[in-house]
């Protein structure tokens, strides 16, 4: 195949774990397993907010945004990687490769957004919890989502608009498991600073900027936890905001270890590993964490599960 122009290449091949040969069995399972249990506690999760009135509040509607979310995060490279590790063929289209690559930028800026927004309910119901039914009411709250996925969506536009124009002539091999976009400007034989350029100034606006907001919220709601005199108290409001607090401090201590590392202090094997992790550990215990730590949900669910039994 001539790789002279982008135009006439018709497909990558992504090699996922081959580097791995001895691996191959555990991890097909590994993530066969993640993307079950993803799928399915996080579709569990939705089912239930939508159903119970009891999980009505501003903070299971986030939720279950977010819960809706991991489901086509993790649907829009997972599928594939297991195909990769069953039948050893890892082509995808030229065309196919910009839409996973899309829609993984995509979903996961709308990631950002929304835990930004779940972090600022959490400092409303906290910090503010006599103004919360005015401050954060239903059409507050659907703005919040509807702008985090909107503002997902067109996140996505300049890097992979920018991706679909560049020439891969050096090879059509991607050294992933996944169209990841450092993997792609690899077989770029043409100038990628402008996408360079990009990465970087959507990583400090969308990324830091996200990350900045959720630090001042939970500054003051620790601030005003610790105000409170009695220790039944601090643990009572501490309890309304561990469950997210837990899915942030995951999501960014990941985040930090995969993109703020130095280039040469992994491997780029282990790099798949780090983004493996950050891709698919998240949206995996967001159920778990959720439902363990509420008792809301928990009620909900034992009440749906005696409904199914009559």
């Amino acid at each position: 195949m001539n790789y002279g122009n982008h135009s006439r290449l018709i497909e990558f091949l992504i090699i996922g774990f081959s580097d791995f040969p001895s691996l191959k069995t555990p991890l097909l399972l590994c993530f066969l397993c993640v993307y079950i249990f993803t799928f399915a506690g996080n579709s569990i999760l939705t089912i239930l907010i939508s159903w119970s009135p009891s999980l009505s509040s501003p903070m299971y509607f986030f939720l279950c945004n977010l819960s809706s979310l991991d489901v086509l995060y993790t649907s829009t490279t997972c599928p594939h990687l297991i195909g990769i590790s069953i039948t050893q063929e890892g082509q995808i289209s030229f065309v196919g490769c910009m839409f996973q690559l899309y829609f993984f930028i995509a979903f996961g800026s709308t990631e950002y957004f929304l835990l930004t927004v779940m972090s600022f309910d959490r400092y409303v119901a906290i910090c503010k919890p006599l103004h919360y039914t005015l401050m954060m009411n239903k059409q507050v709250c659907l703005y919040g989502a509807m702008g985090s996925w909107l503002g997902g969506l067109i996140a996505s536009i300049p890097i992979t608009t920018v991706a679909s124009t560049l020439d891969y002539c050096n090879s059509n091999i991607v050294n992933h498991f996944f169209c990841d976009i450092t993997a792609l400007i690899t077989l770029a034989c043409s100038n990628a600073t402008i996408i360079h350029t990009i990465i970087l100034i959507q990583g400090v606006l969308l990324v830091m900027t996200s990350f900045f907001l959720t630090l001042v919220s939970y500054i003051n709601i620790v601030w005003t936890i610790m105000m409170i005199q009695t220790s039944k108290g601090k643990y009572k409001t501490f309890s309304t905001c561990a469950s997210h607090l837990t899915t942030v401090s995951f999501f960014y201590i990941i985040v930090f270890v995969l993109y703020m590392r130095p280039s040469a202090a992994v491997s780029l094997r282990q790099g798949k590993i780090l983004t493996a992790l950050y891709m698919y550990a998240i949206p995996m215990l967001n159920p778990i964490v959720y439902s363990f730590r509420n008792k809301n949900v928990k009620m909900a669910l034992k009440q749906f599960i005696k409904i199914g039994h009559y």
